[in-house]
């Protein structure tokens, strides 16, 4: 399994084997406890990963990463911090350059969304869908679009679980709709 050998691993950790780690000179790779990949998903150091965190398959996460703790992310998501200066008219794309993108703790970016270099997405905090971050999201709020801006802000308290038993309710009535 490519570069898992120079990646610190917490406890109870699940990595799919198709994940591919790309390591870069020893420089810090960590996944913390309990935390969850997916298959075909890429990750690049420098980078950490929280505990308790779920990553969907075939995200794909640059350099200069961090995400908290109790972070999900959807499938086919992109953390992309690669970038150039802008070079003269000989060559717009001059130097590479690769600015961080902060994931703090409790966030949740949907499926096929994009978050560029120079982000903090901030705690509690959802990325909606195929949203394009460009610029920093506050925290406990809602992003969507391109370019992703504030649709909606979150109760900062935390609201109450589903009971089991009207969760399972909900589903056997759902199985009755789909069999008519």
């Amino acid at each position: 399994m490519p570069g898992f050998d120079s990646v610190d691993f917490g406890e109870k950790t699940r990595i799919d084997p198709t994940v591919k780690f790309v390591t870069n000179n020893g420089k810090e790779a960590r996944v913390g406890d309990r935390t969850k990949l997916m298959g075909e998903t890429e990750i690049v150091s420098p980078f950490a990963i929280g505990s308790d965190v779920f990553i969907n398959r075939a995200a794909y996460i640059r350099a200069n990463v961090t995400i908290g703790d109790r972070v999900n992310i959807g499938p086919f998501a992109r953390l992309i911090t690669d970038t150039h200066e802008i070079g003269s008219a000989r060559r717009r794309a001059g130097k590479s350059i690769f600015p961080p993108i902060v994931v703090e703790d409790g966030a949740w970016i949907g499926a096929g969304a994009t978050v560029l270099g120079g982000v903090t997405v901030g705690s509690g905090s959802i990325v909606a869908a195929g949203a394009v971050v460009t610029k920093d999201v506050p925290r406990n709020s809602v992003v969507a679009g391109i370019p992703a801006r504030v649709v909606k802000s979150l109760d900062d308290s935390k609201k109450p679980e589903p009971r089991p038993g009207i969760l399972r309710r909900a589903v056997r009535k759902a199985r009755r709709m789909v069999r008519r």
